[in-house]
């Protein structure tokens, strides 16, 4: 949904009416005009207040909290498995804010308003919907960490095999991002969306989105539809995902290469050694519907360019190996990689590895000249916040106040004070006593967390990206300089690096997103305490979950944290994963273990990934930027050793766009509902099959592997 874009527009104030209409067509024309007005509104404001809304005598509620850290919990399952198949993740708000209000709506009104029950009844409000959507974010946001750095802790073999013998360790580390990044960014509210007044495209959709479904009998109709929408394609792909588990090569994975060598083709063999083939995947199908033509065919582009041109002209010309993974037919791999013996691929590296580094590279220099060319208009016309505790925690009594929220609705400081502190303390602790970090390490770590949130909530605040996790890597270099200088081992200084990292990168990501939920609230003038409490039970749930969910997945699939160097690539391609160990070994090793073409063809195409992107800000008008590739995305495709990921994004894109010309009213209606359903039922499905799969009873064990090469190619 689009939303207004910041502006001086006076906030638009709906006057009551004395009577009711009959008239069903003055009725229609009065809220059609109801609605422009409000269309219309300044997004860096209040919504106005509305004369025929009830008052909200309970914003924060059990139902509430309990509902959104469930959908919560939903989101971040899904989360770990999309982010652990590509690195790609999706947001909670909006799922939360939809979904929330079809089951607390319906709930609102079939439970009684007093009685045993009574806490689950009663009437049901937009604020409470966004404590749902609140709590729902804090929930499921913390997968990020799991994708990434933590599983590169195992590749590196920085942890015990197991991860269920860590579990205290990564229960510990995930608690002092999760809870330092929720107590530091409170004061942040009032700097970034009061005084700056930044739009947060998703958040402020989000309030759009909760108002427009809690007005009235057209609001009620448009929730059902979306709801229903969302519901139906989760269930759908749910069941989909679990069912093709069983035959995988039928329902799921197309292996045209294999297929057309057993039909006597032999040369189409290698589609399926480089892993040419096709996966009906509805969750990237999806995942190409939010994200746009632009990134999503980058991506594609991005495979074609490593998978089908680089890749086999590296094998054709000796610099790069395939290994044989069968007696019996021609089958070789050229994704095998191991990150335990790096000097080994540096001299004869699988294409994997040897494009893994331009990959990284493309992404770490595009990223950051990104995030410099959005930051020098905003730097430049920024106003220099006061550090005077009278302006920066409370008003200046002799000034107005630019908050309009009630004081004793906003968030005491002595809450997020104290909170902080406690934080801090538990952090330094734990880093000392778990991961051997002094005092002035584990606090450099969290003051980068702070410091790399500033540009996480600018960047998200104005254009939607959030940039942590690239941005963040700033945390191994700057490690990765304290190890050397300090003389410590290879195994002591990744340890470290990584550590550090994940406290970084998880503080500033949880940072930006409890900013974009205040963001919400600010909007729907509901109470930021509220918000505060819902955003730290939500962080609790996700702690404990977000750590169970990758003991299951890595517990199902081991090939996750402990690469097969000889055999089929694994189920999961993890590619933020080995993004953070290569950088991990790059800065901590005495010798850039780095395939010498490998490293001249990284710094050249990152070059010139930057050049595009200067000139295209630059030297083109805004109306062709379009045309232009998204770099970043055809860095990951350089990463990401599942090709098929791209295919399905670019065809979901694509169909997103004609949908968006030949019936834009559905698009609007249904879009993200049935995109988010994909991407939660796939999610959520392949969590299922991780149990399933534990338990012995999985497609593996009872399946068919008609049209795989075998099962471990399929699924």
């Amino acid at each position: 949904m689009s939303t207004a874009i910041e502006r001086d527009t006076p906030i638009l104030h709906r006057e009551p009416y004395s009577e009711k209409r009959e008239d069903s067509v003055e009725d229609a024309k009065l809220e059609e005009e109801k609605e422009d007005r409000y269309e219309d509104h300044d997004v860096s404001r209040p919504f106005p207040p509305d004369p025929d809304e009830w008052e909200e005598t309970h914003q924060l509620s059990f139902r509430a909290i309990f509902v959104g850290c469930a959908l919560g919990a939903i989101v971040g399952a899904s989360n770990i498995y999309l982010g652990l198949k590509t690195g790609f993740t999706f947001g909670a708000q909006l799922f939360g804010a939809i979904f929330g209000f079809a089951i607390l709506k319906a709930m609102s009104k079939a439970l009684p308003e007093s009685g045993i029950l009574s806490f689950l009844g009663g009437p049901f409000g937009p604020k409470e919907n966004c404590t749902v959507q609140s709590a729902a974010t804090a929930a499921g946001g913390l997968g990020i960490l799991m994708v990434s750095a933590v599983p590169a802790m195992y590749t590196l073999n920085l942890l015990s095999d197991d991860p269920s013998k860590d579990i205290g360790k990564l229960i510990a580390l995930t608690s002092c991002a999760a809870f330092f990044g929720v107590f530091f960014v409170i004061p942040l509210r009032k700097y970034f969306i009061v005084h700056q007044k930044l739009t947060f495209p998703t958040p402020a959709a989000t309030a759009y989105t909760i108002r427009s479904l809690h007005r009235g009998k057209s609001g009620a109709i448009a929730a059902r539809k979306k709801s229903l929408a969302l519901l139906y394609s989760f269930i759908a792909v749910f069941v989909y995902k679990v069912v093709s588990g069983y035959a995988p090569g039928i329902l799921f994975d197309w292996h045209i290469g294999w297929t057309l060598y057993r039909l006597g083709f032999t040369s189409m063999i290698n589609l399926e050694n480089y892993g040419w083939w096709i996966q009906f995947t509805p969750a990237f199908f999806g995942a190409g519907m939010l994200s746009g033509l632009n990134a999503s065919w980058s991506f594609f582009g991005g495979t074609i360019l490593a998978w089908g041109i680089i890749s086999p002209s590296l094998v054709k010309n000796g610099l790069a190996f395939g290994k044989p993974i069968s007696d019996e037919y021609p089958l070789v791999t050229y994704m095998s990689m191991s990150l335990s013996n790096p000097d080994l691929y540096a001299r004869e590296p699988s294409p994997r590895y040897w494009l893994l580094w331009p990959g990284v590279l493309i992404m770490l220099l595009y990223s950051f000249a990104d995030v410099v060319i959005t930051l020098i208009p905003i730097v430049r016309n920024m106003q220099i916040p006061s550090w005077n505790p009278r302006t920066w925690l409370h008003s200046d009594p002799n000034a107005e106040d630019e908050d309009k929220t009630p004081i004793e609705d906003r968030i005491p400081v002595s809450w997020w004070a104290t909170g902080l502190v406690l934080s801090t303390v538990m952090s330094c602790a734990i880093l000392a006593t778990q991961f051997h970090m002094n005092v002035g390490e584990a606090i450099l770590a969290l003051v980068l967390g702070f410091l790399f949130s500033f540009i996480g909530i600018q960047s998200s605040g104005y254009t939607d990206v959030n940039p942590v996790s690239t941005v963040a890597k700033v945390s191994q270099l700057i490690f990765g300089g304290i190890s050397k200088s300090t003389g410590l081992a290879t195994l002591p200084a990744q340890t470290l690096n990584m550590t550090a990292g994940v406290i970084a990168a998880g503080s500033a990501a949880q940072a930006t997103d409890m900013t974009g939920d205040l963001k919400t609230g600010y909007l729907l003038r509901a109470k930021p305490k509220n918000q505060f409490i819902a955003q730290l039970c939500g962080a609790v749930v996700s702690v404990f979950l977000t750590c169970g969910l990758f003991v299951l997945f890595t517990k199902a699939s081991p090939c996750i944290i402990h690469p097969v160097e000889d055999g089929p690539p694994c189920t999961y391609g993890a590619p933020s994963v080995a993004a953070w160990a290569a950088v991990a070994i790059a800065v901590t090793a005495p010798k850039l273990p780095i395939p010498p073409s490998s490293g001249y063809t990284a710094i050249g195409l990152g070059i010139f990934s930057v050049v595009c992107l200067v000139v295209k800000t630059y030297f083109v008008p805004k109306k062709y930027w379009p045309y232009f590739p998204n770099w970043n995305a055809v860095g990951l495709a350089f990463v990401v050793p599942n090709l098929y990921y791209s295919i399905a994004m670019a065809v979901g894109s694509s169909f997103n766009y004609f949908w968006m010309l030949r019936n834009p009213a559905g698009y609007d209606m249904y879009m993200f509902a049935v995109s988010a359903g994909m991407l939660a039922g796939e999610g959520l499905g392949g969590v299922l099959q991780a149990l399933l799969a534990i338990a012995g009873v999985d497609g593996g064990a009872y399946g068919t592997a008609i049209g795989c090469p075998g099962m471990e190619f399929c699924g």
